[in-house]
């Protein structure tokens, strides 16, 4: 006799931004996203590998400690340091924590949640773990100074679904289209602020709702099925 599937939520690994905290990304979406949204969805957050050392964007905002998962400056002008641990720590947090269907992430967090799966589909990266089946990524352009990654993430392009969330005012927006356009058919939400987590209005509410029962439906079809032919084995 089968196992029963029991339909499940999209679980996602989530990645905070630099100089802030695992805390700090949670709070941020809880305040700023509607709840239809977060409760279809399995969110884990973990603090990045390294204490950030310089002055953090939210200080006075939120309280320390904050964290980074690669040093670089804030312009992102500087050879990321200390990438390959950042990678390797990621991979053990999502054998700990895991199994994950999909990554979300903001900032610097996000860069990451947009080259790891393409990285991870040429076998460079996350080899321990099952493949990532979709990304949401808020804020957040290519890694263009780290050699590893700006020479093998891009090109081609993946199938993973993806949700680009980009501010009009937003300092990387050109790189963070560009990063939209190294998936395929991916949802691009554009909102009027900068470099932030933005509320949903009513067309992007709808367009995140429509990626989340997709990603949800084709995950326990997937599932199901996987299920009805090992029984039948």
């Amino acid at each position: 006799m089968g196992s029963i599937h029991e339909w499940r939520k999209p679980r996602f690994f989530c990645l905070h931004g630099m100089g802030t905290s695992a805390d700090i990304l949670k709070e941020e979406l809880v305040r700023k996203w509607d709840s239809v949204v977060l409760d279809k969805l399995d969110l884990v957050f973990v603090d990045a590998p390294f204490p950030f050392l310089g002055k953090s964007d939210v200080d006075g905002i939120y309280d320390p400690p904050y964290y980074e998962w690669y040093h670089t400056n804030k312009e992102m002008t500087q050879t990321p340091q200390k990438m390959s641990e950042c990678i390797a720590y990621i991979e053990d947090c999502m054998i700990k924590y895991g199994p994950f269907d999909g990554l979300l992430g903001f900032s610097q967090g996000g860069m990451l949640a947009g080259a790891l799966p393409l990285l991870q589909e040429k076998g460079l990266v996350l080899t321990k773990v099952p493949k990532i089946k979709c990304v949401i990524i808020i804020g957040a352009a290519k890694i263009s100074r780290d050699k590893f990654v700006a020479e093998n993430a891009y090109d081609p392009q993946t199938r993973c679904p993806s949700v680009h969330i980009i501010g009009k005012g937003e300092g990387c927006r050109e790189s963070a289209i560009q990063l939209a356009q190294c998936y395929v058919d991916p949802i691009v939400i554009h909102h009027p602020k900068g470099h932030t987590i933005p509320r949903f209005d009513e067309k992007s509410l709808g367009e995140m709702l429509s990626f989340i029962d997709r990603i949800e439906r084709n995950i326990n079809i997937t599932e199901k099925s996987s299920l009805r032919l090992k029984s039948m084995l």
